[in-house]
């Protein structure tokens, strides 16, 4: 079993960890666009032809499965990935768990990106998932860059302005960035009120796993040896992961770094 993911970044590292813990013999092909990050301030067809252009390296290496790893990429590009690659690959999404978060009764707070927060998409979601309950969307000024290049100082800084404009009543946050799923403890510890029950998190990536194992027909097995190999593509070329990517726990669960096998 192959299983592909792309991003412009390491926010797909997420996925891909949600991925190695239910299947660690699955084969992973983990296609970066590092000359066109950020894909963010982007028109739609410029993020579109990155996410393509990533997609079809990874393709290259015959995945049974490809996962969008990046909210951004999957608002613009889904459908243009879809009707390129469907039906030999099938592709998944990473659509922000509002409706799951929705589901809890709130209040909810969404961290977005600032492009994102307040968008016709982020906004259509809530209106046919949270109908009820109190949403607060939160901008987030600079925490995906900071997480990407692992700037720790940056990523304080982000996280805490952030945590001050999330009300105090929120019961439930949604990580609506895959980059700030490598945060989510760090996130919790700024969002948490003194004598507050616990505070829920919602991502995406457990969800974005279990859907590409079930496109095509595969059960999780996460007690299966941890045989699988992991192939990073930098715009279509073999290389290693990006140094700031091994400071985050996700990354590290991915051992081998070897040629994904020809079939």
């Amino acid at each position: 079993m192959k299983i592909a993911l792309i991003d412009s970044g390491i926010g797909l590292l997420a996925a891909t960890a949600a991925v190695r813990r239910l299947r660690p013999d699955a084969d992973l092909v983990l296609s970066f666009d590092p000359e066109g990050m950020p894909w963010g301030p982007r028109t739609p067809e410029g993020i579109t032809e990155r996410a393509m252009a990533v997609a079809e390296a990874a393709a290259a290496h015959r995945p049974d499965a490809l996962i969008i790893g990046c909210n951004t990429a999957t608002v613009n590009s889904l459908s243009a990935l879809r009707a390129r690659l469907e039906p030999g690959i099938p592709v998944i999404g990473t659509v922000p768990a509002i409706k799951p978060a929705a589901a809890g009764g709130g209040p909810v707070a969404i961290w977005a990106t600032p492009a994102t927060t307040g968008s016709a998409y982020q906004r259509g979601l809530i209106e046919d998932f949270a109908g009820g309950v109190p949403v607060t969307e939160v901008p987030c000024w600079g925490l995906a860059e900071a997480v990407e290049h692992a700037d720790q100082a940056a990523v304080d800084a982000a996280v805490t302005a952030a945590a001050e404009l999330t009300p105090d009543d929120v019961t439930t946050v949604v990580l609506g960035c895959t980059h700030y799923e490598l945060l989510a403890e760090r996130i919790r510890a700024a969002v948490q009120r003194p004598g507050a029950a616990p505070l829920v998190l919602h991502g995406s990536a457990g969800a974005v796993a279990a859907q590409a194992l079930r496109r095509i027909g595969a059960q999780p097995a996460p007690g299966a040896p941890a045989t699988g190999t992991v192939t990073v593509l930098l715009n279509g070329r073999e290389g290693e992961l990006p140094e700031a990517a091994l400071g985050y726990a996700e990354a590290r669960l991915l051992r081998t770094v070897s040629p994904a096998a020809s079939q």
